[in-house]
């Protein structure tokens, strides 16, 4: 409750964004429905959670916090949240006086993951936290010694070789690493990418046979830098371009494609088409819908001329029709690097975020991808272009709806959507398990607290060895 002399806290500190004061633990959840057997595993997501009083600046910032449910046997055993208990949260500044960088001081806020049985909080600004499966941190983790620059929150996977692709961005050169790991672990591959300038690369995406990058102006700026927030702004003139990198070992060489002027936070999916061209599907969104949303969320909201030499010029894509002003749409490049040439559309009139899709067709040409918006779960059938919508009620909220699929399911949509749902009137939160197929509500887990609104996670099935 505030007073008329009182000001109102920021957007990304109330309603379905604000901050739970403590860490909770709860077993035996009561069940709505029926949860499917065989999910016998972890959901995990993560998420800014600012400590009690605290304001970071932005929505971005606030330390992370871990939200899990274990589900075996048709039942949920338990909720935990735990904070990922890194450096920064200890008091360790992510900048040092010397404006050295103190990799390990981050929020690592944004997505948890596991690959090679290592448990990882993400954040794209530093080194990843190994957390334990029941949320506990063990510490920051840099494959032996091997990772020497931030890593992104958005690795790939590549469900044929098993894989993990990412990158790591920096705010002097290089601004760009590409990295690869093995399946069980080892970094064996880091090659720095020229680019012009520090960005906000949030994602990026693989094929089969290419890396895509995304060098789009949203910069880094360095009058920004130590007042709190996030010191990037929108700055049209650094230009816009899509990049395709070749998975080859050792190659450095990126064909850029000059775009509209847009930014991308996420990807949906990638794949090389029949003719050889890369098609790209992501969430897009225009200077003013960018501005729209950075501000609502605590960042900047003006022009800024960047520091830094503009891309060269090139060919510059070919928008198709029928495009709407929504503030983030679902969207599509289409890349030919024979021609030299990009196709620009847009797929969807809807406002959209956190596209996700079946992991196991990453790099795949893939059929449904599912996103959320402020009306709930949406899906997107992109062979014959239509959508369908399961609807959150009331002033409850969906997060990224994460993709199971059925242990004996063929088609490509045969499985669960997981969603954690946030409520605006500070209700306690649920776990949203949908029916892929047709978003219809196969179960509803009730959870004994409120959860915010919050970024990514993942679905940690249980060793197959361990029942």
């Amino acid at each position: 409750m505030t007073n008329e002399t009182d000001t109102p806290a920021p957007l990304y500190l109330q309603g379905r964004f604000a901050p739970v004061p403590e860490e909770y633990t709860a077993a035996e959840l009561t069940v709505r429905g029926t949860l499917p057997p065989d999910l016998d595993g972890r959901y995990l997501r993560n998420g800014p959670n600012p400590l009690p009083g605290e304001d970071r600046g932005h929505w971005f910032t606030g330390p992370g916090m871990l939200h899990g449910i274990r589900l075996r046997g048709g039942r949920a055993e338990w909720y935990r949240n735990r904070w990922v208990k890194t450096r920064e949260l200890e008091g360790h500044p992510f900048v040092r006086e010397d404006f050295s960088v103190d990799l390990a001081a981050v929020p690592a806020n944004t997505h948890v993951i596991r690959h090679a049985d290592t448990v990882l909080a993400l954040c794209e600004v530093g080194l990843p936290y190994w957390v334990t499966p029941e949320l506990e941190t063990v510490g920051p983790y840099d494959f032996g010694g091997k990772l020497t620059t931030a890593m992104t929150a958005h690795p790939k996977e590549d469900p044929v070789t098993g894989e993990l692709h990412l990158f790591g961005t920096g705010f002097a050169p290089p601004y760009l690493t590409y990295h690869r790991v093995t399946p069980e672990g080892e970094l064996l591959d880091s090659r720095p990418i020229d680019v012009p300038g520090p960005t906000m690369m949030h994602d990026f995406a693989i094929t089969e046979n290419h890396i895509v990058w995304m060098d789009l102006p949203v910069v880094f700026d360095h009058t920004l830098a130590g007042r709190g927030g996030m010191p990037y702004r929108w700055a049209e003139a650094y230009g816009a371009r899509i990049g395709i990198m070749s998975r080859e070992h050792g190659s450095t060489d990126v064909q850029w494609f000059d775009v509209d002027p847009c930014y991308v936070f996420h990807v949906g999916n990638a794949y090389e088409d029949a003719q050889g061209r890369v098609v790209l599907d992501a969430v897009r969104y225009d200077d003013a819908g960018f501005r729209k949303v950075w501000g609502d969320i605590g960042g900047p909201t003006g022009q800024s001329t960047p520091s830094v030499p503009g891309v060269p010029n090139g060919q510059v894509g070919v928008r198709e029709p029928g495009h709407t002003q929504a503030p983030s749409v679902l969207y599509r490049w289409t890349l030919d690097p024979v021609a030299g040439r990009v196709t620009e559309t847009q797929l969807d009139d809807r406002e959209a975020e956190f596209p996700t899709h079946n992991e196991t067709l990453t790099g795949r040409r893939n059929r449904y991808l599912y996103t959320v918006n402020g009306d709930g779960i949406a899906k997107h059938d992109l062979e014959r272009q239509t959508g369908d919508v399961h609807k959150t009620p009331g002033s409850r909220y969906s997060g990224e709806a994460v993709f199971v699929p059925a242990s004996d399911g063929t088609d490509e949509d045969a499985g669960w959507l997981m969603s954690l749902v946030s409520d605006d009137d500070g209700a306690a939160g649920e776990l949203l398990v949908l029916n892929a197929g047709d978003l219809s509500v196969q179960a509803v887990v009730e959870l004994p607290y409120p959860v915010p609104s919050g970024f990514h996670g993942s679905w940690l099935p249980e060793p197959a060895e361990q029942g």
